[in-house]
């Protein structure tokens, strides 16, 4: 006697539907690998100008125009020296800054992203 077995898998409009989901996760992530790689860019900028500053003789146009040529050199065009909040804070320099990036998807979808990065190591 034959038994019969129920098929289980994706059907040819599961698979499709599957992958161009895949496709589109695939780009959205691809768009936002510049942006991320920036962001890291600029936390890195601030952190070693703030690290290297010395809170005594720092000045805040001299932090700003020392931002302005890593940033030639990182390739960062979303921040300028001009964007940068410089303060001192028990007797170090703290450089912070904000700023939004708009990254268009498709048409006009764009996905808008804040963000925020300090000096200070505990972020705050």
């Amino acid at each position: 006697m034959m038994t019969r077995h129920k098929q289980s898998g994706l059907s040819l409009i599961g698979t499709l539907f599957v992958g161009a989901v895949l496709v589109c996760v695939l780009l959205v992530g691809l768009k936002l690998i510049p942006v991320v790689t920036e962001y890291i860019a600029i936390k890195r900028a601030i952190n070693a100008l703030a690290t290297g500053a010395d809170p005594m003789t720092a000045t805040v146009a001299g932090l700003r125009s020392d931002f302005a040529r890593r940033a030639i050199v990182d390739d960062i065009s979303s921040v300028s020296g001009t964007d940068l909040d410089i303060t001192k804070e028990d007797g170090k320099v703290v450089i912070s800054v904000e700023y939004a990036r708009k990254v268009p998807l498709a048409a006009n979808v764009s996905l808008l992203i804040d963000f925020s990065a300090t000096s200070k190591p505990d972020g705050k």
